[in-house]
């Protein structure tokens, strides 16, 4: 920790300075030039009062309204959910959009990136058969096929836990107690190692099982057929093998129409299997292993090519976020995304409770008046539908997220749009729609991590930088998804999930413009198939669509 720098104030109008280390009741801090007195002990990543706020009055974080005090707050005061209620600013229809200055990519202007360039002249930066199903009905037939194809083609794990499981069943039948020899364990079975991949140039077999497709509203049927017709449509994929029912609401015929939508070109190869149409389970599920067999065979003849960084789709996103995301993590990837779109490509940003407060900003931005009353209009539309059936944007923080000083929404809203950096919003995205515009694309998706990925996946993103302060393993069938820390301590402690390191940008005075360039680099890495993501490496292949309605 830089000794010289132990709290800190994002913006000259904030009311509350953050905490970098552990204080002390009693401890004399400086901040702006101000000597102020800690009144209780305050926790590194959470804020204390650096002036006195009486009751009912607005708090400034990031110089926007990030809650109200519900009691009075002294200076030098924790801030807490006891003190603190979530509130935000009334928004203004802006004028014109706010003028944007692009960072200088001159020294990324003749860069590529290595993709599978398809058809309709996409580039990928994977090349990922998928295998879903239309209903949860056809889960266990998805599962037999994965069962029947995974390992036998190489793309399966190296079973690194089924010696553990053999050993403890040894113990077991020899009389010992279970775990009796944890000191050694694993000396006496080795991990399998994996069969060689078969095809050299496919990078695996992506399973997408759902709890979908059936028994909800047809709304939700056709939102379900768009989220994979998005993933069909891929440029990371090379073609998809999809099982039926046959007599549920998301329909093949659905899905056909979600896919010309998209792409009306499109002619990737897809297997459609219907079990009610076939001879039996058996007869479909040979017919689909040994079709999607010689569609892996057509999908290996693909090779990397040059592509320019224009063509990157870039998701963003963040989970388990603390104290200091919106502080190192999330302005770390707001630089990499306004360095891409500056380049020219794509960044898709989500969650729309996570940007509960940021609404003014976000229509600043907006390039058209048009646009910006699109996004108010969706925003509103889903805060209805939450206070609907009895909740609101105000719930949105987790347990984790307050303990680690993310004390109301708007505060921890105010840190996760930084993920968007600056540049103008060119398009305004409701669920599953594609993004089609290049520059910043807001995306309607809820604020649960794995719901929100999936869905910018399924509207385009070909790589995903995700930020983490608490640490969590999210990934995704065919997209990486490349982990961000917030801080040094949580790249030290999880080094299994974290690809970057944002800590020093809070510790070492590190600059968020050479870590967003950093970033970059890690992203073209990642692109072009030199750098795997630890989320690759660990299989976590997380897929969750949204269910906007209710069960019928």
């Amino acid at each position: 920790m830089n000794s010289g720098r132990q709290v800190l104030q994002i913006h000259p109008d904030d009311d509350v300075g953050v905490a970098l280390v552990d204080h002390a009741a009693g401890q004399c801090v400086t901040l702006a030039g101000r000597s102020i007195t800690l009144t209780e002990p305050v926790a590194a990543k959470h804020k204390f009062a650096c002036r006195p706020i009486p009751r009912g009055a607005p708090l400034r974080m990031y110089g926007v309204t990030v809650g109200k005090a519900v009691e009075d707050i002294a200076e030098g005061q924790c801030i807490t959910t006891r003190n603190l209620c979530h509130a935000t600013d009334p928004v203004v229809p802006n004028k014109s959009p706010r003028r944007w200055q692009a960072p200088d990519v001159s020294c990324w202007k003749e860069r590529k990136f290595l993709g599978y360039v398809r058809d309709d002249g996409r580039a990928g930066t994977a090349n990922y058969w998928i295998v879903a199903p239309l209903v949860f009905c056809e889960n266990r037939n998805v599962r037999v096929l994965e069962e029947a194809l995974v390992d036998e083609l190489g793309y399966g794990s190296t079973q690194e836990f089924r010696w553990l499981t053999r050993q403890l069943i040894e113990q077991w039948s020899d009389g010992q107690p279970p775990g009796a020899s944890e000191s050694n364990a694993g000396s006496r079975h080795p991990r399998r190692a994996a069969l060689p991949r078969v095809f050299a140039h496919v990078d695996g077999v992506k399973f997408l099982r759902h709890e979908g497709g059936c028994g909800g509203t047809y709304a939700d049927a056709v939102a379900l057929c768009g989220l994979l017709a998005g993933y069909i449509d891929h440029p990371n994929v090379a073609g998809a093998t999809i099982l039926s029912l046959g007599c549920q609401k998301s329909q093949r015929q659905v899905l056909e129409e979600q896919i010309h939508l998209r792409n009306p070109q499109f002619k990737k190869p897809l297997l459609m299997f219907e079990q009610q149409q076939a001879e039996s389970q058996q007869s479909m599920i040979q017919q689909a292993i040994t079709r999607t067999f010689a569609g892996l065979v057509d999908a290996n003849r693909a090779r990397r090519e040059p592509a320019d960084l224009s063509q990157l789709c870039l998701g963003v996103e963040c989970g388990g976020s603390d104290g200091f995301s919106g502080i190192s993590a999330n302005p770390c990837i707001g630089m990499c995304s306004d360095l891409l779109v500056a380049l020219g490509g794509t960044v898709i940003l989500s969650e729309f409770p996570e940007l509960a407060g940021c609404e003014q900003d976000m229509v600043d931005r907006c390039v058209s008046r048009p646009l910006a009353e699109r996004f108010l209009r969706i925003m509103q539309s889903y805060q209805q539908r939450a206070t609907a059936v009895g909740e609101s944007f105000a719930n949105n923080p987790s347990p984790g997220n307050i303990r680690d000083g993310l004390i109301t929404d708007a505060m921890k809203s105010a840190g996760a749009a930084k993920k968007g950096g600056t540049s103008p919003v060119t398009d305004v995205l409701d669920y599953p729609q594609p993004a089609v515009q290049r520059g910043l694309n807001l995306l309607c998706t809820p604020g649960g991590d794995v719901e929100s990925t999936t869905a910018m996946v399924g509207s385009g993103a070909q790589i995903v930088v995700f930020s983490t302060g608490l640490g969590t393993p999210t990934g995704n069938p065919v997209a990486p998804v490349l982990k961000v820390s917030s801080s040094s301590d949580l790249a030290r402690r999880m080094p299994d999930i974290i690809d970057l390191d944002a800590g020093p940008i809070v510790t070492d005075d590190a600059s968020i413009e050479r870590m967003g360039q950093r970033l970059l680099e890690r992203v073209i890495a990642t692109a072009s198939g030199h750098y795997q993501t630890k989320a690759q490496r660990l299989g976590q292949d997380d897929f969750i669509p949204w269910k906007q309605g209710i069960s019928l």
